[in-house]
């Protein structure tokens, strides 16, 4: 349960995507991609007016690549991409990766509750990457990280070729 709407509570859930709902995933990465696109050049849109996520594919292909659907009393409120060994093919156990919530579900607790059902449900290390530019999300990391009481450490590499800070920490 999150927050309040009104007098009612709220139930929040997270369901892995399946393969069939590839289409539905798609046009939420192109929302995503849309807001990452102030924080790096590399991206921009195609001539079909849409954002464009070429390795969607892979999700049911590639083991340890899981995304997952986050919703609200049964209405899609945004989605991430939890990475597992071996598809991580590093230190850690996971990676949440690529998070994102609609714009009108903001703010109302919905990420923060979702990282902790993350959290509850698999302990282990944890690597975060964030665009080094994107203040919004390096925020609501180290907010996360103070709440939960997380010590994390953190370094900034370029990745792909751009800057990026990434943190890791055990849960």
């Amino acid at each position: 349960m999150i927050g309040k709407e009104g007098d009612e509570l709220r139930m929040l859930t997270i369901e892995k995507v399946p393969k069939n709902q590839a289409g539905v995933l798609q046009n939420l990465y192109s929302l995503y991609l849309h807001d990452l696109s102030a924080y790096t050049p590399s991206l921009d849109i195609r001539e079909d007016g849409a954002f464009h996520f070429e390795e969607l594919p892979l999700f049911w292909k590639v083991e340890g690549l899981s995304p997952y659907f986050i919703k609200v009393d049964d209405k899609l409120t945004g989605f991430f991409l939890l990475l597992e060994q071996p598809a991580l093919q590093q230190e850690a156990d996971y990676c949440i990766n690529d998070f994102f919530i609609l714009n009108k579900y903001r703010g109302q607790g919905i990420a923060s509750k979702t990282v902790k059902d993350i959290f509850s449900h698999r302990k282990g290390t944890y690597m975060i990457i964030e665009l080094a530019g994107n203040k919004r999300a390096i925020s609501f990391w180290k907010h996360i990280y103070k709440s939960l009481h997380i010590s994390f450490q953190e370094k900034k590499i370029e990745l792909d070729g751009e800057p990026t800070l990434i943190q890791t920490f055990s849960v």
